[in-house]
């Protein structure tokens, strides 16, 4: 068995052998082992509080949008309202009204500055929102200008153009459905986001980035060498990632497609320890790291532009998997310093330590979401892990989906209004997503080896 990092999600070889059935001295013992061998402005914004959920969402009527672009293309707008639909239908919180239920017009008019006197009409077909909209040509790029109205005030709450290159006209559609879904609730869908994983499709260990929808996979690192662990940047400019060297050793490495260099990460810090993991917190600014000392792990900080080192924990236990609070002041992880392995929290200069499970003897895989309201983790029940969130508190715990195969390692979307994971449910480790309220389950990968270790992007720019 290789073990990457200890109490992690971090699927060996085979996804049937699992850390939870080892003790912790055994797990001492592989980890020493590896040691030794071997990352228009908004008018008027409605704040809704909406937790997704087919039952509870509201409805949107989006309009055929005026198709002024050139060339010109018969099906253009049609394509572009049928993902645009199909992105709000994922994000589950304002689900489109079915065209054959308008009671107001198909099409997009002209867009001006008035008001609307057809409100009613809307309302009355059971939309909460409307949205219209225009398609049109810029500099070789497609633009779509759109409005979206609340029906039951008949105010318009957003007005606003999008850009993209013709190519990416998916990508634009889905862009239109996040910025729909945050002018009715004043959060961003998630719709336009990515999410890194790691896949052995290929034969090899590799990380490779999906839609959120678990369309456009393609690979983000070809060096046939393990990879783990895969982080993003906060401005999604790169992905940070765990790699083995054909020696054994761990360490951290960066892919880019914007500014910053790709490469090893930090060569001279901690110069000869395997570094299992790393984790951007929400600035960029400082990474938390989980290396091993002496045969044990512990999570340090490293303060991204002088590589300037602190050491957070320093405790004969293992303490592993740092989860940054939204806010950079906390960071949550996991330590078996009582004797088995349970979900901390410490500020971010480790300080202030407090143990917030206590539910289960097996808690790992903390997550904290981007509203700072829950930490989703993995607890093991019987010979499985389910999925749990806790408050930061440690006040309440409650289980978010339970299955008699193990589902693992969660990781939030960018809204907090949904959770990737790991599944062995099909047999084969694949990823799924649920909404918070662990409605709406969804398969996104499948039929191609294990894929696993997701890491949800954040918001585009």
């Amino acid at each position: 068995m290789l073990l990457l990092e200890p109490f992690e999600n971090l699927r060996r070889i085979q996804p049937a052998h699992r850390l939870g059935r080892h003790t912790i001295a055994v797990v001492l013992m592989v980890l020493a082992c590896s040691v030794a061998n071997t990352g228009l402005a908004q008018a008027q914004r409605i704040a809704v509080e909406i937790s997704p959920g087919r039952a509870k969402a509201f409805s949107v009527a989006v309009q055929r949008f005026r198709d002024l672009a050139s060339p010109t293309r018969a099906l253009r707008a049609d394509d572009l309202r049928g993902v645009i639909g199909e992105a709000l239908d994922f994000t589950g919180v304002l689900l489109p009204l079915d065209h054959a239920a308008y009671l107001g017009p198909d099409n997009s008019a002209p867009l001006n500055n008035r008001g609307r006197t057809d409100c009613n009409d809307w309302a009355q077909s059971g939309a909460d929102a409307l949205v219209e909209g225009e398609i049109r040509s810029n500099n070789g790029m497609l633009e779509i200008e759109f409005a979206v109205w609340d029906t039951a005030r008949c105010i318009r709450l957003v007005r606003k153009t999008v850009t993209r290159a013709r190519a990416e006209a998916v990508r634009l559609a889905r862009t239109v459905s996040d910025e729909i879904v945050e002018a009715f609730t004043g959060t961003p869908g998630c719709a336009a986001t990515e999410i890194a994983f790691v896949s052995d499709r290929s034969g090899y260990r590799e990380v490779y980035v999906m839609d959120s929808d678990g369309r456009n996979v393609r690979a983000a690192t070809e060096s046939r060498s393990i990879k783990s662990f895969p982080s993003w940047l906060p401005d999604a400019d790169g992905i940070l990632y765990t790699s083995y060297t054909k020696g054994g050793q761990s360490d951290l490495y960066l892919t880019s497609r914007g500014a910053v260099r790709a490469g090893r990460l930090f060569p001279g810090v901690l110069p000869g320890l395997s570094k299992f993991r790393g984790v951007f917190g929400p600035t960029g600014g400082y990474l938390a790291v989980v290396a091993s000392h002496v045969g044990q792990t512990e999570i340090y900080t490293i303060h991204r532009s002088s590589g300037r080192l602190t050491r957070l924990t320093n405790n004969a236990a293992i303490e592993v998997g740092p989860s940054w609070s939204p806010d950079g002041k906390q960071i949550a992880f996991v330590s078996d310093r009582s004797g088995s392995p349970q979900i901390y929290t410490m500020n971010a200069d480790g300080s202030g330590l407090k143990r917030i499970t206590f539910n289960g003897h097996y808690n790992t895989s903390p997550a904290w979401s981007p509203d700072g309201k829950w930490i989703a983790y993995e607890t093991r029940v019987g010979g499985q892990f389910d999925i749990w969130l806790v408050d930061p508190t440690g006040t309440t715990a409650v289980p978010l989906i339970t299955n008699p195969r193990s589902d693992e390692a969660p990781t939030w979307s960018p809204d907090s209004r949904k959770i990737a994971f790991t599944s062995t449910r099909r047999g084969h480790a694949d990823i799924y997503v649920v909404d918070r309220n662990g409605e709406n389950l969804q398969q996104l990968t499948r039929r191609q080896g294990d894929n696993l270790s997701a890491a949800w992007g954040p918001f585009p720019r």
